[in-house]
């Protein structure tokens, strides 16, 4: 037993070089620096009189203070292995090994996200996430499948601690929903997301098949950063057609009785946004302006094709051939992504937001060019 002790001392001495490699690629001089900076400007005389400005600065303030914490945390948890190591050894106890096991799987756990997370450099990498659900053709097999999509992407974001808000829910005619959008609001929310941007495919027998067939369903997913009001993206008034109807989707016998949901058409470009979740016409408006600032940007990016990975691909067909991942019920259960070959057989578990393993082996694809192209 003492053998294993000593492989797990030369493992956490092996891991100690990565934790000081880590520290230098979050930046933690800079973020203390920032922090002290911050926290100095909260103290100054007047500053919560610009409650818009507040708020920014604290919710900095906490993204800093989280990633000190996160790497203090790690380290501690490298400290304690260590410390448990020597001393099972000093008193050649068998019993600690157990515990040794258990604190070493956590330490490289943790560690090997939190080095995935220093990947995340893109611009908008670190904004929050807005997620549009589209149905693809095959009515209501199709509708029930980006349902299933909206509810796995939620469940993501409840595992994650994220905020995650309805703004538009356009029901299926018989079940599901033909178009769906949220808005996901964390740190690298949208760095984690952009690579689920594209067309998913479901193979299963299908519920509404009398007949019990296999059935192939698709749906797209479009993932866009959400912009800051301070962003470069100007939007003037005289170019916005703003239509005021009553709401049609999911949320209660208040939801018809008013027309405050909102739809907002930018004339240059003819993108049209909408947002129907809320009660208030005035909440409606500022979501929706929201997602136009989000499109906006995209286009805007899209001009410069340099930088055009950072938001997001061409859109593709929602069809058979372009698809990113495959999510099979039957014959067998397996989720596979086409452009890394990571896959899982727990379905499950995938449909209830264990998406991961399918993030992690994109970054890490993306940062080392080995993407496959679809």
């Amino acid at each position: 037993m003492l053998i294993e002790f000593d492989e797990y001392k030369q493992k956490l001495a092996a891991l100690a070089p990565r934790l000081e490699e880590l520290g230098k690629a979050l930046g933690l001089d800079a973020a203390k620096k920032e922090l002290a900076e911050l926290e100095e400007q909260t103290a100054s005389e007047g500053f919560w009189n610009d409650i818009e400005r507040s708020q920014k600065v604290l919710q900095r303030t906490k993204q800093l203070r989280d990633k000190i914490a996160g790497y203090n945390k790690l380290q501690s948890m490298h400290e304690d292995a260590v410390t448990l190591c020597e001393l099972a050894v000093e008193m050649d106890d068998d019993s600690l090994i157990g515990e040794l096991r258990e604190q070493y799987a956590a330490l490289e756990k943790d560690l090997e996200e939190a080095t995935l997370s220093t990947l995340l450099n893109g611009e908008y990498d670190h904004n929050n996430a807005i997620l549009t659900f589209h149905a693809g053709a095959g009515g209501t097999e199709a509708q029930d499948w980006a349902q299933m999509l909206f509810r796995m992407y939620s469940r993501w974001a409840e595992r994650h601690g994220y905020k995650c808000t309805t703004l538009d829910y356009l029901d299926g005619d018989e079940a599901g929903l033909k178009s769906a959008t949220i808005s996901i609001e964390g740190e690298n929310a949208y760095g984690y997301l952009k690579g689920e941007n594209g067309v998913h495919r479901l193979v299963r027998v299908s519920p509404f098949d009398a007949a019990g067939r296999r059935h192939t369903s698709f749906a797209a997913l479009e993932v866009m950063p959400e912009i800051d009001d301070n962003e470069e993206i100007e939007i003037r008034d005289e170019d916005l057609k703003v239509d005021t109807y009553r709401s049609s989707g999911a949320g209660g016998q208040h939801i018809n009785k008013t027309e405050s949901a909102i739809r907002i058409t930018h004339i240059p470009s003819g993108v049209v946004v909408s947002c129907q979740t809320e009660r208030s016409q005035h909440q409606n408006r500022e979501y929706a302006m929201r997602m136009l600032r989000a499109k906006l940007a995209e286009i805007k990016e899209r001009e410069h094709l340099d930088r055009i990975d950072d938001i997001k691909g061409v859109q593709m067909k929602i069809e058979w051939g372009s698809q990113i991942r495959s999510y099979v019920f039957m014959p067998y259960t397996l989720a596979k992504d086409h452009r890394t070959n990571f896959e899982n057989g727990n379905i499950n578990a995938v449909m209830d937001g264990d998406l991961d393993g399918f993030i992690n082996a994109y970054l890490r694809a993306l940062a080392t060019g080995e993407l496959i192209k679809k």
